[in-house]
């Protein structure tokens, strides 16, 4: 998982280097001295988030944009883009990873609404658009921490994204709408919007992939390949968790208020959070073992069906319903309860490499 490896991860590679940078030993203490950091400065520093929110890039604060960029750009750069025509030609993970994205996570994610909050709609739709939000950022850096297949990863991210600016809204009324209504539930009315959505995806991930793509191609014309992953990707892979670390602190210093002033709220989002981040994981796991995707390509698949695309649940939420809805708060605690789980699920990843995978 050391993040200064310039090879390229792949299936058979031997365990985790042994010598791990002091970033990589210490990555769970970094991010929650990053958290916590970031809910201290929006607790006791008035204006703060009002100041790092008034500029934006579509919905999302240009300072957390910025962050996500720099966190991004490292990962895609480390990409074989020449090899994804491997992945792409796998139509087991391809399809596996469409149906776990976008039929089981998103109704899984709607159980675990109705099962835990009931009686909050706002809450409870605020957890459903995260479930509709599929991980087009973060995931790249968790799955890159758990060796999983960066080739596999970007492909996946891609599909996702394609699918995110196309599928969004129809889901989000199939969701709010018309099941509740065939199940004789209330129902929610909500607007998306198309172009929120389509900024976040061309920003967040647009960017650092034409980025990273132009990267290695410019590099290994110009100084070879030998030269671009041994020296070059060395010294610009610390700054993705560079990059993740900034992010955090500024993601919850814009809510620290409202999370520290709500602690039984928080709990009640977090509660269904959690669970779906470790079932939906595991199932990613299971499933890829059973078809015998490999450790590689199962990991991704377990980290790109469990992530979130926080940042456009987040937009989505302010945008559709108000910075201070309680669907806002339920898409801020989404990352407050993933980063820490997805850290920890790397550990698990790891550890299920040596009892379970041959390669």
């Amino acid at each position: 998982m050391n993040t200064d490896t310039a090879t390229p991860t792949a299936p058979g590679e031997a365990a985790v280097a042994v010598k791990l940078s002091m970033l990589d030993r210490f990555l769970p203490v970094w991010i929650i001295a990053a958290m916590a950091l970031g809910l201290l400065l929006g607790r006791f520093i008035p204006g703060l988030n009002a100041a790092l929110d008034t500029v934006k890039v579509g919905s999302i604060s240009l300072p957390i944009a910025v962050g996500l960029l720099i966190m991004m750009y490292p990962v895609l750069a480390k990409v074989r883009y020449n090899e994804t025509g491997r992945v792409m030609a796998d139509r087991k993970l391809l399809i596996t990873s469409l149906v776990m994205n976008w039929l089981l996570a998103p109704a899984f994610m709607f159980a675990l609404a109705w099962i835990f909050v009931p009686d909050l709609p706002e809450y409870r739709t605020g957890l459903i658009i995260v479930g509709l939000a599929r991980c087009i950022a973060m995931v790249m850096i968790w799955n890159d921490l758990a060796c999983g297949d960066r080739e596999a990863a970007a492909v996946l991210v891609l599909i996702n994204s394609v699918f995110q600016v196309i599928a969004f809204g129809a889901l989000g009324w199939f969701y709010l709408q018309v099941l509740p209504g065939w199940l004789g539930l209330p129902t929610t009315a909500a607007d998306f919007s198309f172009w929120s959505i389509t900024i976040s995806v061309l920003v967040f991930l647009g960017i650092p992939l034409l980025a990273g793509f132009l990267t290695r191609t410019i590099g290994e014309r110009s100084k070879g390949r030998d030269w671009y992953e041994g020296q070059f990707l060395p010294k610009i892979g610390p700054w993705a968790l560079y990059g993740l670390l900034f992010t955090i602190v500024l993601l919850f210093a814009l809510q620290g208020n409202t999370i520290t002033s709500q602690p039984l709220d928080v709990a009640r989002i977090a509660l269904p959070l959690l669970v779906y981040f470790v079932v939906v994981f595991g199932a990613g796991m299971v499933i890829g073992r059973a078809l015998n995707l490999g450790y590689a390509k199962t990991t991704t698949l377990a980290f790109t069906a469990s992530g979130n695309n926080f940042e456009l649940a987040i937009a989505v939420a302010i945008g559709t319903f108000g910075v201070t809805s309680g669907q806002a708060l339920a898409g801020v605690v989404g990352p407050l309860i993933e980063v820490p789980v997805l850290v920890a699920l790397v550990y698990a990843a790891l550890w299920a490499r040596k009892r379970f995978f041959s390669h």
